[in-house]
């Protein structure tokens, strides 16, 4: 039986028959995102949240632009005050993508409403909690000739919301089920992986709790009772605590051995790195923005930067940029070539005399003009002449290659 032909029936049913009841908790079951509890507070992970802010505020600081087929900057469209200036009446474009690009990674997918005006025009972009959407797919052809809804429930006002596709900006990790249509999150896939560096966190914050001193032995002769065994520990280690002394005494009879615990033997260490540097890898996110520099060089780290862009960055802003167009533009915009980009040069940007080498080689081969390389630096246009393309007089073009040396006619 088809799903909503269970739901229907349900719901017009009384008692519905035993071999084809389905509750409410069914229902919710077959579309919530669930098992997020067993993982906990993940953020806690250093390795983790780093991970995640790095990407989210790369993807924040780049610019959006839209641009016609001949790649000419529009700006007088209703999407360019969302995207550049004011995403909703709460959050900067920056806040906005930041927190939609963190749902992504976090949660697996980063919804964000369209609200638009009576007139169709937009309106404003609103971030919705991904833990209150759930996607509905249809499987009838007599509910709606749309393949799916985004069902989201208010969890301030209670209320709930059908939406569809068009109106809600999805953006999902690369792992996805359901046919492409929800993401996973990458915690889920590293749950274990993860947890095991939490544990190694919190084995090392109990550490330093013991003044980096590690378990140590009462050792005597005879036996005490388990309440007294008791008191005689407390009683020592409430007298190691006192005041951060360094000695305590301890009855006669009885002697302290320290346990020999060194994290080099156990290679601790070696080990927890490497888990850190498998999360961030996971999350294509290079060493030296874990601060981790043990064998980067300043050639190697710019490297490191460059193919972050790359491998990276550049497959996601595409996923920013496709879902922008196919939801924000209409089919008569993209017809006439307007489409969203990600300015990535912005990250591209060395340090000053790269960036004068740079600028300069693109003015004197014609590529920029004085203006655009003024754009570039922030800096006012000088007037029409700056428009100039200029090149070296002694470059001609191909067909007339070599013409200085014919004989003459």
């Amino acid at each position: 039986m088809k799903l909503f032909e269970k739901i229907k029936k349900f719901f017009n049913s009384a008692e519905p028959e035993n071999d084809n009841k389905i509750t409410m908790s069914t229902i919710m079951e077959l579309f919530s995102r669930s098992g997020n509890a067993e993982y906990g507070n993940d953020l806690s992970e250093v390795t983790y949240f780093t991970c995640l802010k790095t990407l989210a505020e790369s993807v924040a600081k780049i610019p959006i632009y839209l641009l016609d087929s001949d790649k000419n900057r529009i700006m007088n469209h209703e999407t360019i005050k969302i995207l550049q200036f004011s995403a909703n009446e709460y959050q900067t474009p920056a806040q906005f993508l930041s927190g939609l690009e963190y749902n992504r990674n976090h949660l697996g997918n980063g919804y964000a409403y369209c609200e638009r005006y009576s007139n169709g025009k937009l309106k404003s972009l609103i971030p919705l909690d991904p833990n209150y959407v759930q996607v509905w797919i249809n499987d009838t052809s007599n509910f709606t000739e749309k393949k799916y809804y985004y069902f989201y429930q208010d969890s301030r006002s209670g209320k709930s919301y059908w939406l569809n596709p068009d109106e809600v900006i999805h953006v999902k990790s690369w792992i996805t089920e359901d046919n492409g249509i929800v993401g996973r999150s990458v915690r889920e896939i590293l749950a274990r992986l993860i947890s095991g560096s939490k544990a190694s966190n919190k084995f090392l914050s109990e550490l330093y709790d013991r003044g980096l001193i590690a378990n140590l032995c009462v050792r005597y002769v005879g036996d005490l009772k388990k309440e007294s065994q008791k008191k005689l520990l407390q009683g020592i280690e409430e007298q190691a605590r006192e005041d951060g002394r360094k000695m305590f005494t301890i009855p006669i009879g009885f002697d302290i051995v320290p346990l020999d615990l060194k994290l080099t033997d156990s290679q601790f260490l070696e080990i927890r790195q490497f888990t850190a540097l498998q999360i961030a890898a996971a999350f294509g996110v290079k060493p030296n923005f874990l601060n981790d520099f043990s064998k980067s060089s300043y050639a190697n780290s710019i490297m490191q930067q460059l193919t972050f862009l790359t491998d990276t960055l550049l497959s996601i802003i595409t996923y920013y940029e496709q879902e922008f167009n196919r939801k924000l533009l209409t089919v008569k915009e993209l017809e006439e070539g307007l489409h969203f980009k990600f300015n990535v040069g912005v990250l591209l940007r060395n340090n000053p005399t790269e960036q004068a080498d740079i600028i300069q080689k693109l003015v004197q081969s014609g590529v920029y003009s004085t203006n655009d390389a003024r754009r570039w630096l922030d800096q006012p246009p000088i007037g029409e002449e700056g428009d100039q393309y200029l090149v070296n007089g002694s470059m001609v073009s191909l067909k007339n290659a070599g013409a200085a040396y014919k004989p003459e006619e």
